[in-house]
């Protein structure tokens, strides 16, 4: 799981960062000021679950979570693809609707986060 995770989460954390600067810089003037802030928020969230499977991927190396920061990691990652992408797309289109698979991605992450604190707790090692 280690490498897998680590690469996810490097990679995802590269793309925040592209976007960021494109949010930044190629939308300033296309874009209402709304939907800039919109389009940061994705950005920012973005890059907090980037970092969390990073995170994770070295705390199962550190303790061997095992089954339980494995679905973490996946609920993480899916709700990265459902939050900031469905406000990347509301920012870019303004179609609305996508609002509503927005909290989903949220819930996601929130559950995602806690098998990762239930693997820790259950672990016999703690970080």
């Amino acid at each position: 799981m280690f490498p897998n995770y680590f690469l996810i989460g490097a990679v995802n954390a590269a793309l925040a960062i592209a976007l960021g600067a494109f949010g930044a810089h190629g939308l300033e003037d296309r874009i209402s000021e709304h939907y800039l802030d919109v389009f940061e928020t994705g950005v920012r969230y973005h890059m907090y679950a980037a970092l969390g499977l990073m995170l994770i991927a070295v705390m199962d190396k550190a303790v061997g979570a095992g089954k339980r920061a494995l679905l973490g990691g996946r609920l993480i990652f899916l709700g990265m693809l459902l939050f900031s992408g469905s406000l990347y797309i509301l920012a870019l289109t303004g179609f609305s609707k996508l609002g509503m698979i927005t909290p989903l991605g949220g819930v996601a992450m929130l559950a995602g986060w806690g098998f990762v604190i239930a693997a820790v707790a259950k672990s016999s090692k703690r970080v």
